[in-house]
């Protein structure tokens, strides 16, 4: 989708994402929390890389997005891998901290609300991550629910992921996408699958095998004027996945300890992800990494039959 306002000055496009847009190929939108708040270093900047390489691959541009030094960058250079992945206090920026970040001049990780913001601004329509956000178990206590959806509702972007994170309420996360009009399908199978594992025991509300349909589809509800994003939910490989029951037992786990600990709010995913890769001894990281390459090489091949039909009209 080409852009039709000039871009801010707080945020800078990288010559090739830029060249990349220009000519109609296809960009895949990356975010940055999973290399500053996702894993540890070494193993985060060196999946950061390996999934850019993944897209380029298959073709198309990466365009990985991050705040350094008060400036929005949409294509990071290996450097700027490097440096955010090696730095401490880098901020978790969702879609409400980034004017502030940005006027603090502070180096900040894009969640999925900000980077689909920033990649919609760019011109760029497919984002690649790991999983949403979504409504938290206990929502009706605390009221936590992730920017994510409401961004969802309003940004032409369309999101590969392996469904909501397992940590969520993922009944009442399809229930809030619903409402809010966001469609959901997910590839190759009727199951909506659950980060770690394929299987959710939740009804996927749309179902679409070929990665050309879902092309389609896309563009469809864009031409027709219709706001918001596409949750493109893609099950991690079968050699990766856990038993849906064994994964829950983990998460119920960690959940208490993070209770036990008084972790809250954005501090509360980085918890999880860890403790979750101390009690699995390490598989669920194994799985972590898997997934986000897996939904790399298959949001690239979405995005490249996007920009065929873009081009063939």
């Amino acid at each position: 989708m080409k852009r039709t306002t000039a871009i801010p000055t707080t945020i800078n496009i990288s010559e090739e994402v830029q060249e990349a847009l220009s000519s109609g190929k296809a960009v895949v939108a990356l975010e940055s929390t999973i290399i500053a708040h996702g894993m540890p270093y070494p193993k985060n900047v060196q999946t950061a890389e390996a999934v850019e390489l993944l897209v380029r691959k298959e073709g198309a541009i990466p365009a990985t997005i991050a705040v350094l030094n008060g400036k929005i960058q949409v294509g990071l250079n290996s450097s700027q891998l490097e440096s955010l992945a090696k730095k401490e206090n880098v901020w978790k920026v969702s879609i409400r901290d980034l004017p502030y970040v940005l006027a603090r001049k502070y180096d900040g990780a894009t969640t999925v609300a900000a980077t689909m913001r920033i990649a919609s601004i760019a011109g760029i329509n497919f984002f690649v991550t790991g999983g949403i956000g979504g409504v938290h178990r206990d929502a009706q206590k605390t009221m936590d629910i992730s920017a994510d959806l409401t961004e969802m509702s309003r940004t032409n972007v369309a999101i590969i992921s392996a469904g909501v994170k397992s940590i969520l309420d993922i009944g009442l996360t399809l229930e809030v996408l619903e409402t809010l009009g966001v469609p959901v399908l997910s590839i190759g199978q009727d199951e909506f699958p659950s980060f770690y594992s394929a299987k959710s025991s939740f009804q996927s509300p749309l179902r679409l095998d070929s990665l050309k349909d879902i092309a389609i589809m896309a563009k469809t509800k864009w031409d027709l004027g219709i706001e918001g994003a596409i949750l493109i939910a893609n099950p991690l490989p079968p050699e990766y996945d856990f038993p849906h029951h064994e994964i829950e037992k983990y998460i119920q786990k960690v959940i208490s300890l993070a209770e036990e600990n008084g972790v809250t709010g954005k501090k509360m995913t980085p918890f999880i992800l860890k403790n979750m890769a101390e009690i699995t001894a390490g598989k669920s990281l194994e799985a972590n990494i898997a997934l986000v390459k897996n939904n790399a090489m298959v949001g690239s091949r979405i995005a490249l039959e996007y920009a065929k039909l873009k081009s063939e009209n």
